[in-house]
């Protein structure tokens, strides 16, 4: 237990990281792949979709981010966006997680009684793959962060990877050598967030 929670303490937003790390594109691979079987989803929906992008796919998908950032942010605003584009693409690989949609409103219409948790449901299961993903990644050595650049990208995603439609895109994980460890963690008052009774 307690290398459990050692390791969920390794997890932070790394956000200075590089290409030059040694753990194989086939491990990284394997971690998502058994990250993605393992995690829990409600009613075992397992909606959960992945695509890990790697080399010129990964500086494709950032490139494409900053493009499109272009259009929306202000010209006299843009060179600390383009400069936080450019350290994501610095990195190894991108996870994108989604949730398929199809298997949500399947799921909707087969126990209508639920129908309004299985969104909330599904925000919770991608939440959780989320985390064991980059969790694991931590305790390889690898940094990552957690970006939201969803739906601003969502039409060229899925048009540059052939991702179904139904697929909706949901966060996107930038890993990679530390090379710029995490700042000082602040944590808030835990008696104003954790109640126990006995």
């Amino acid at each position: 237990m307690s290398n459990f929670l050692n390791d969920i303490k390794k997890r932070r937003s790394i956000y200075g990281i590089s290409k030059d790390t040694t753990v194989s594109e086939e491990r990284i691979e394997e971690i998502v792949s058994e990250a993605v079987l393992h995690t829990p989803s409600a009613f075992n929906s397992q909606s959960a979709r992945v695509v890990v992008l790697f080399n010129e796919q990964h500086d494709k998908l950032w490139d494409l981010t900053k493009e499109t950032l272009r259009k929306v942010v202000p010209a006299d605003g843009f060179a600390s966006t383009e400069e936080k584009m450019e350290a994501f693409k610095s990195g190894r690989g991108t996870v994108l997680f989604f949730e398929d949609q199809s298997v949500i409103e399947g799921l909707q219409k087969q126990f209508a009684l639920y129908a309004d948790n299985f969104p909330v449901w599904s925000q919770q299961s991608t939440g959780m793959l989320q985390f064991v993903v980059w969790t694991a990644l931590a305790q390889e050595g690898i940094g990552a962060s957690l970006q939201h650049y969803n739906p601003l990208i969502d039409e060229q995603v899925s048009a540059e990877w052939n991702v179904p439609s139904t697929w909706k895109l949901l966060a996107q994980m930038p890993f990679g050598k530390i090379v710029a460890p995490a700042g000082d963690k602040q944590f808030a008052p835990l008696d104003s967030r954790l109640k126990v009774f006995k």
